[in-house]
């Protein structure tokens, strides 16, 4: 049975996931650790949860092996709005978290998983089913965090054998915990504005189209690629995933179609609205298909509706 730490078990993808684990695997077999946030929910009552700066390489050190950990989650990290406003910050929380958890892994025999992103590629992609293996050059300091990520446990793997894994990650949207700052806020940030005022003012352009994926699915393909045999793969790190693709304008209409009173307005911030024109706009995952069976449960229709329902009941009860 492994023994399981999640970083950044606080943040958007780190609560669901530590929560996914501890189903799968059993409360005790999953320790959650957070820095900036504290625990809420169940991830609070679940399981053992630790204070952590993964920028501590001391403290990262002792945790390992007092817990005895052979598989790490690596998810603290910055994202692509508030990196840019903070890009020294989000360099030293992002490479020197990564790089400590890659130290710890190499000396205490542990496996990784590093989340990539969207962001790793850069204007000089091709923004159409953008291929596993291409131009990466990203003008965001998010993006070159991830590109350099990548490589990092890439080079982990190479010389010292650490079992580094990670995929690239589109826009997620999610029906538990709020966004951190993200590019693609806007398309978690609208099923609230939906339900409570049925009018949303979208931060990005009305026809920019992002590759997207609802939560659970993000929740399924990274412990999938985790637990695929090493021998079917071809690729480690940074395997593109994706679900869906969509603008601002035609995720308003699937609203639409639940919620017929619900308008859609435009108030565009040009940073945001920058970085989103630099990602692709439909990225092919034929690799992960093929090498460890990723297949998505959520299209466009079925996340739409799935999210209203629990927004719904969510505000309902607040």
């Amino acid at each position: 049975m492994p023994r399981i730490l999640v970083t950044g078990a606080t943040g958007q993808i780190g609560a669901e996931l530590t929560l996914a684990l501890r189903e799968r695997h059993g409360a005790d077999h999953v320790i959650a650790a957070g820095h900036r946030r504290e625990p809420s929910g169940n991830l609070a009552h679940t399981g053992l949860y630790v204070s952590l700066d993964v920028r501590d390489a001391a403290a990262l050190d002792a945790l390992v092996p007092e817990q005895g950990v052979t598989v790490i989650y690596h998810l603290a990290a910055l994202l692509s709005a508030v990196a840019e406003e903070q890009p020294l910050h989000a360099w030293d929380i992002n490479m020197s978290g990564l790089l400590n958890v890659l130290e710890s892994a190499r000396k205490y025999g542990c496996q990784v998983f590093f989340p990539s992103s969207i962001a790793a590629f850069g204007p000089d992609t091709p923004p159409f089913d953008t291929p596993q293996d291409t131009v990466q050059h990203p003008s965001t300091i998010y993006g070159i965090t991830k590109v350099t990520g990548e490589l990092l446990c890439d080079y982990y793997h190479r010389r010292y054998g650490v079992d580094a894994r990670g995929v690239r990650y589109p826009g997620l949207i999610s029906n538990q915990v709020l966004p951190g700052g993200g590019t693609t806020d806007y398309a978690v940030d609208i099923f609230y504005a939906a339900v409570k005022q049925r009018h949303y003012d979208c931060f990005l352009r009305a026809g920019t189209q992002l590759d997207m994926m609802y939560m659970p699915d993000a929740i399924q393909a990274a412990i999938q690629l985790m637990e695929t045999d090493a021998n079917r793969l071809t690729h480690r790190n940074g395997f593109n995933v994706t679900a869906m693709s969509f603008t601002p304008a035609q995720l308003a209409a699937e609203i639409q179609r639940h919620l017929p009173d619900f308008t859609i307005g435009y108030a565009i911030d040009p940073l945001r609205q920058a970085i989103a024109d630099s990602w692709p706009r439909h990225m092919d995952d034929s690799a992960a298909r093929y090498e460890w069976g990723w297949q998505p449960r959520y299209d466009l229709a079925a996340m739409v509706t799935d999210m209203l329902r629990h927004i719904t009941a969510k505000l309902r009860n607040e």
